[in-house]
């Protein structure tokens, strides 16, 4: 394997190719024999195919290319498929994948409609995916036919899901199966949305109140330099980070979510593998989740959607070691596990007491055209106020019920009602002597 030689350099791209064949570039392929360490803009051969993120039609916008095999046309940094890619990399290394496969995407296009809102070009509202990301076969057509290697980034398709929880409701006569939004035999049916993060830049460092430059050099530093050309592609503005991407699960029909005068229920919910998957009971998530399907089907039975989305953000984006260490940190404290110390127990073993901040969260609920939700499953306080900030009404805020609420779980509900999470009316009353004295058990 050899360095790249330089390329003789072309006229470089001035404007996005129209949705024309004949204004579409020839695309270049790149030799897999050899490996560019990185790349600067205006060198010979970059010619990156021009993106104007913000458009509105899809085929002006331009498409993201972040594929291996048009590095001198290649508009953004970093790798498809977040975290994964990495397992790519071993396939090709382990003789099992060609890393000149083409993805055959004939068969993969969206089973029903998500679009186009006004919110799409809008990056003050989207710059955290792309929302034409599941459109590849229909906007980008005239590139997959001249050769180009362009993956989506969404993926859009139905499910049934089956959960205990659900068929415990049923049993209960709290849900009632209408052989359309819930069987007989208590599952549901969904239609499914998994998103791949996709950063537009700018308005990624507008949002977190520093420079572009300052966003970029923080990633490198703080990834030990795996993408150079953060530093080296000012010219580049898009970034395919390698973290967890989310899945948006709807109830109902997708053409009311827009309708403000229809009812939607939603609840945004970031990962907790050891509670949503396997049960783990010092905490909320798993009971908080499925009490939100069950309201999502309630909604959607009336006539309305839900809406839940899944965010990939295990441990507070912090992950689950550190999370594990949290937890023993907590209940190896003098006093024991305690939820006037919940907080503090996180950023001692983290240094911050939480990295999701959120200020991407909202971009999928305006990928789905929400103006207004009627019912908000969630007590997160950082999460509602993220959301009307970008112009989302909130109706009804939502607790989890008291009685779904695990005995270990009573030292998190109680220090998140104290420090600021919406109590609603179950959770009133929350003061320092209930802080100070709600401890949990030792393991």
């Amino acid at each position: 394997m050899s360095i790249a030689p330089p390329s003789s350099k072309k006229p470089r791209t001035s404007k996005s190719p129209s949705s024309s064949s004949d204004d579409i570039p020839v695309p270049e392929i790149t030799s897999v024999d050899y490996v560019t360490l990185t790349s600067h803009a205006d060198a010979f051969g970059v010619d990156p195919i021009p993106i104007s993120w913000g458009h509105p039609d899809p085929s002006i916008r331009g498409p993201v290319i972040c594929t291996v095999r048009h590095s001198s046309q290649r508009n953004a940094i970093g790798a498809h498929s977040g975290s994964y890619c990495i397992y790519t990399g071993l396939a090709v290394a382990a003789g099992k994948l060609n890393p000149e496969y083409v993805p055959n995407l004939k068969l993969t296009s969206p089973v029903f409609n998500i679009g186009p809102h006004a919110s799409w070009s809008d990056p003050k509202k989207i710059a955290s995916i792309d929302p034409f990301g599941h459109l590849t076969n229909q906007a980008y057509g005239g590139y997959l036919d001249k050769g180009f290697d362009i993956r989506p980034t969404i993926a859009v398709t139905k499910a049934h899901i089956d959960l205990p929880e659900t068929r415990e409701a049923v049993a209960a006569g709290r849900l009632v199966p209408d052989g359309k939004i819930l069987m007989s035999c208590g599952k549901s049916i969904v239609r499914k949305v998994a998103v791949e993060p996709v950063w537009y830049l700018p308005e990624i460092a507008r949002r977190f109140g520093c420079t572009e430059t300052m966003l970029r050099q923080s990633v490198f530093r703080m990834t030990n330099g795996m993408y150079p050309e953060l530093i080296t592609r000012p010219d580049i503005k898009i970034f395919l980070p390698p973290i967890g991407g989310l899945t948006i699960y709807i109830w109902g029909d997708p053409d009311t979510i827009p309708d403000e005068d229809i009812e939607l229920t939603c609840r945004v919910h970031d990962e907790c593998n050891g509670s949503d998957v396997f049960g783990s009971d010092i905490c909320t998530c798993r009971p908080y989740l499925t009490h939100a399907i069950e309201e999502c089907i309630k909604t959607a039975q009336r006539g309305g959607a839900g809406v839940v989305i899944y965010f990939r953000k295990e441990g507070r984006s912090l992950g689950e070691v550190t999370k594990y260490l949290v937890y023993n940190t907590r209940k190896r404290q003098e006093g024991g596990d305690s939820a006037e110390n919940y907080f503090s127990c996180t950023e001692q073993v983290a240094g911050v007491q939480d990295t999701r901040f959120q200020a991407l969260m909202p971009d999928p609920l305006h990928f789905l055209g929400v103006t207004k939700i009627h019912n908000f499953i969630s007590m997160s306080d950082m999460k509602y106020n993220a959301i009307v900030n970008t112009g989302i009404e909130i109706v009804n805020r939502v607790e989890i019920p008291k009685e779904l609420v695990p005995d270990d779980a009573q030292v998190e509900i109680t220090a998140k009602v104290f420090h600021g999470y919406n109590a609603g009316k179950a959770y009133q009353g929350i003061g320092e002597n209930e802080l100070k004295k709600t401890v949990g058990r030792e393991y």
